[in-house]
Order: C-alpha cells, then sequence, then structure tokens
C-alpha cells in the first residue's frame, strides 16, 4: 500500500435536478463559474495537492466532462491558425502534463457510497481523496484538499473536511460528534446522515472532502441500503471508526454550496470580483446596479 494520496474520486454521475433545464443535456459540474466549469477547480484542487490520478464515476449523460479534459485537436488546430496563443494556452493547460483520467460509469443511482465503490477496482488498496465539486471552497493560499493531505500524511488517518453550519441545516448533511485531537483537528465519535436539528450531535458538517483509506471499500460492499434507500458513504465512516481512528479537519477557507441556485449565484459573484481581468470592471458594474 502506498500512504501518498495520489488518487482522487469525483462522483460526478448526479442528474443535478435542482438546476433544471440547464442541466437536461448538460452536466451540473460544467456549469461554469465565471470562465471555468465547477469540475475544473475541483481538478485543479487535487492537482495542487499531488494527485496524478482522477477517477470520475460517471453516467451516460456526462460525455461532456470526458470531452472537456481531453484533447481537442480541432479546436487547439483553429487557435493556431488564428494565433490566439494565449488562449491555446489556456485550452492545453486544463490537464497538466503527468495527470491521468479514469473513467468509470456508475450503472444505478444508488448514493455517494456506491460511487465511491464503483471506484474500487482503480485505486486499490491506496488512500485516496473524494472530491463533490458541488462543493466550490476558495482555499485562499493553499487548497483544501493540500491542507487535508498535510493532516494525513501527518497523523495516517483518514481524514473529513468539516465545517460548522446552522443548527437549522444540520439535516442537509453528515454531522459528526467528536473530541478534540489537534489544532482544527477533532477524532469522530460518530457520525449520522441529514439528522433532523433536534437529535444532531452538533453543527460539524461533512463537506464535499474527504480522505479515505481502502478499509472503506469493505465496509460499503456490506453496509446496505441506508438514508433515502441508497448506499451512503456516512454509514460505511461510521462503522470504519470500530476498526481505525478518522479525524475530522475545519478547513481554512470559503465554501460555496454550488450544489443549489443560491450557493452557485454566490459563487459566480465573488469569483468575479477576484477575476484578475474582470474584477475591476464588475465590481463597478455592482456599484452603479440599481435594485
Amino acid at each position: 500500500m502506498d500512504n501518498k494520496i495520489k488518487k482522487a474520486v469525483f462522483p460526478v454521475a448526479g442528474m443535478g435536478t435542482r438546476f433544471l433545464p440547464a442541466t437536461k443535456a448538460n452536466p451540473k459540474e460544467m456549469l461554469p463559474v465565471v470562465d471555468k466549469p465547477l469540475i475544473q477547480y475541483a481538478v485543479e484542487e487535487a492537482i495542487e495537492a499531488g494527485i496524478t490520478e482522477l477517477i470520475f464515476v460517471t453516467s451516460s449523460t456526462k460525455r461532456a466532462i470526458e470531452d472537456h479534459f481531453d484533447k481537442n485537436y480541432a479546436l487547439e488546430s483553429e487557435l493556431e491558425k488564428r494565433n490566439k496563443e494565449e488562449l491555446l494556452e489556456v485550452v492545453r493547460g486544463i490537464l497538466p502534463k503527468g495527470v491521468n483520467c479514469v473513467y468509470i460509469r456508475q450503472p444505478e443511482a444508488l448514493g455517494l457510497g456506491h460511487a465511491v465503490l464503483c471506484a474500487k477496482s482503480v485505486v486499490g488498496r491506496n488512500p485516496f481523496a473524494v472530491i463533490l465539486a458541488d462543493d466550490l471552497i476558495d482555499g485562499g493560499s493553499k487548497g483544501t484538499m493540500s491542507q487535508m493531505v498535510d493532516v494525513y500524511s501527518k497523523y495516517g488517518s483518514s481524514v473529513l473536511g468539516v465545517e460548522q453550519v446552522e443548527q437549522s441545516e444540520t439535516n442537509k448533511y453528515g454531522i459528526v460528534s467528536s473530541t478534540p485531537f489537534s489544532q482544527k483537528v477533532t477524532q469522530l465519535n460518530g457520525i449520522v446522515e441529514k439528522p433532523h436539528p433536534d437529535e444532531a450531535p452538533s453543527t460539524l458538517a461533512v463537506v464535499g472532502r474527504y480522505i479515505l483509506t481502502p478499509r472503506i471499500f469493505h465496509l460499503l460492499q456490506s453496509v446496505g441500503k441506508g438514508a433515502g434507500g441508497e448506499i451512503q458513504l456516512t454509514d460505511g465512516i461510521a462503522q470504519m471508526l470500530s476498526d481505525e481512528h478518522v479525524l475530522a479537519y475545519e478547513f481554512d477557507g470559503v465554501r460555496h454550496d454550488c450544489g443549489s441556485k443560491l450557493g452557485y449565484l454566490e459563487a459566480t459573484v465573488e469569483y468575479a470580483l477576484k477575476h484578475p481581468t474582470l474584477g475591476a470592471d464588475f465590481s463597478e458594474y455592482l456599484k452603479n446596479l440599481k435594485f
């Protein structure tokens, strides 16, 4: 078993129903935030963390994701003819050399745990990351997955990215109970999927970033269907607590829930304001906007 985190799983088979009709023919992960699709931000975060094998768990409607990370000879040839060197560099830089993509079909929509289980044969006996593109996290000078890889390298345990949420919103997340371990790190005692606010063990929510040991695959194979009739990753992690330590890490950064329309719009505004060429003009536009 290689203890370095070199593989990341991207569960991208969901239908994106909250964004219909925009997602009728276009994957939700390909929705742009300014000038890059959500999935590209997630991939860039993984690559920054030293990950070189990208495993996309897809469905039959997600060919656009494969095309985005593939070479487009016709487009590159046309850009070369027109001397569009800057745009050519942007297109060629989407996927750096030395980074490989693997695509696996999820045959049925059986939940996040099932999507992760679909990647078992490619991940093998290695620790790996799971990144949900819906959660766009601005980690500042160091991306969230890079921060979590540092935590894993130090302690050698599975790590969940967490943040505090409002008590009223615990029914939207996996919620952990934990005890202090080190700065910004706690050790899990339990985890429950989408508890009612009155029953939630805390307000510490798991938000789309995981580093997991391969033990999770064995547990997901036997855990059975949970909330919503799906195989829940949360249930597998709960069982993992009997076998090994699992840590929760409160990452540095701002998360945007781009699985919701409001969160997506907020992310678009904030990323546009920070854009190197658009930011100043967009800021001026917002200042002059009349409501």
